[in-house]
């Protein structure tokens, strides 16, 4: 393991992520190579990496790839890192090792908090998923080219976690309960299973439904923040809702989702539920769960947004973001204000988080610091 002599200002670190942040937009403007600096020899190592990390988790797609790199590209700028960081005293920082275990879900899933450790001036310990176990050593990798002493701020764990101060760990509901009793004596924060949900009143707009469809497709709605259910007004008509959807009907060429579709399709038929379906997406009605499987959504009806308010607010463990605009926007902020969570966005924005939208609306930064 390497030591806890963190030789970097927190300027350095800010400026290394900057320049990873700008290799990244070269690569995908495909101007890397023209660069007369070393930067051009990023090409193909890249290349490799967006490939093995593709062969390795087949949810893992060109597109998604694509998108999550350009996502931390938009996101690894100077003025968006000292804007994140400006809020916080970090310059008195004693580093600890901290361990982090990342889910693997998604492209990059666990990026954000390997960069809080990183950022604040701690070490961390890093636990890859063995499903995305590429992309964050390569993007560290990049980060590090730019700033040689910042490789004594991360190592990565294979076997089991020895010698960590604290703990930040991603799972399902089961992993949680397995995190709790190994990680329960550290200072730590564990996550579990949440959904995002998005409300309708009958007035959208096709272009908000269009923009609805990347809040519940992109990563083939596998992630936390992929709406999974709807609340719709009693008598709603889908119409316009699948109407928007149908931005993303190529998405049953992929054989993966493609299965998961037929099957879904199958076992609900089988059990007699009543379905709507557009032939690549499957919705029903379901009142007890926000969660739903790939290649369907669920969806349950309202009387007055009051009232879905007032159940986000006793469920909001549950519930990671809230798609709403409008007037029924304003109803549920002014319930939920109380609460770090869920974060309320706007139509298409779900998967576009800002460095300072932490997961389950805990400051992971602001948790670090308590350590020191």
């Amino acid at each position: 393991m390497k030591t806890l002599s963190i030789n970097t200002t927190l300027n350095d670190r800010i400026c290394a992520f900057a320049k990873a942040g700008s290799l990244l937009s070269s690569f995908l403007e495909g101007t890397l190579e023209s660069l007369e600096d070393d930067s051009s020899s990023w090409q193909g190592r890249i290349q490799q990496g967006l490939e093995l990390a593709e062969r390795k988790n087949s949810w893992f797609t060109k597109e998604t790839l694509d998108f999550a790199f350009l996502q931390w590209s938009k996101a690894l700028t100077i003025e968006n890192l000292k804007e994140w960081t400006k809020t916080y005293h970090l310059d008195k920082i004693t580093a600890k090792n901290i361990a982090i275990i990342t889910a693997g879900n998604l492209p990059l899933v666990g990026f954000h908090d390997v960069l809080c450790v990183i950022i604040s001036g701690h070490h961390a310990m890093i636990k890859n998923s063995s499903n995305d176990d590429v992309l964050t050593p390569l993007l560290l990798e990049i980060a590090t080219s730019f700033c040689a002493e910042l490789a004594e701020s991360y190592s990565y764990v294979d076997g089991k976690l020895k010698n960590y101060d604290a703990v930040i760990a991603t799972g399902s509901n089961n992993t949680a309960r397995y995190f709790e009793h190994y990680f329960g004596d550290k200072p730590n924060i564990i996550r579990k299973n949440r959904n995002s949900v998005a409300v309708l009143t009958g007035s959208e707009t096709l272009e908000q439904m269009e923009s609805l469809s990347n809040d519940v497709f992109l990563y083939f709605g596998l992630g936390c923040r992929s709406v999974s259910h709807l609340k719709v007004p009693k008598g709603y008509n889908f119409d316009l809702f699948f109407n928007g959807m149908f931005a993303k009907k190529d998405l049953i060429k992929n054989e993966k989702y493609l299965n998961n579709y037929d099957y879904n399709k199958a076992v609900y038929l089988m059990s007699e539920f009543d379905l709507l379906d557009n032939e690549f997406l499957l919705i029903k009605e379901e009142a007890n769960s926000y969660s739903s499987p790939i290649a369907s959504l669920g969806y349950s009806y309202y009387d007055k947004i009051e009232e879905v308010a007032e159940e986000f607010h006793q469920n909001a463990d549950q519930l990671q973001c809230v798609v709403v605009e409008g007037d029924a926007a304003i109803k549920i902020v002014e319930k939920l204000e109380d609460l770090t969570a869920p974060q309320i966005v706007d139509f298409g924005t779900t998967q576009t988080p800002r460095l300072q939208d932490y997961a389950d609306g805990v400051d992971v930064i602001q948790f670090l610091l308590t350590l020191s």
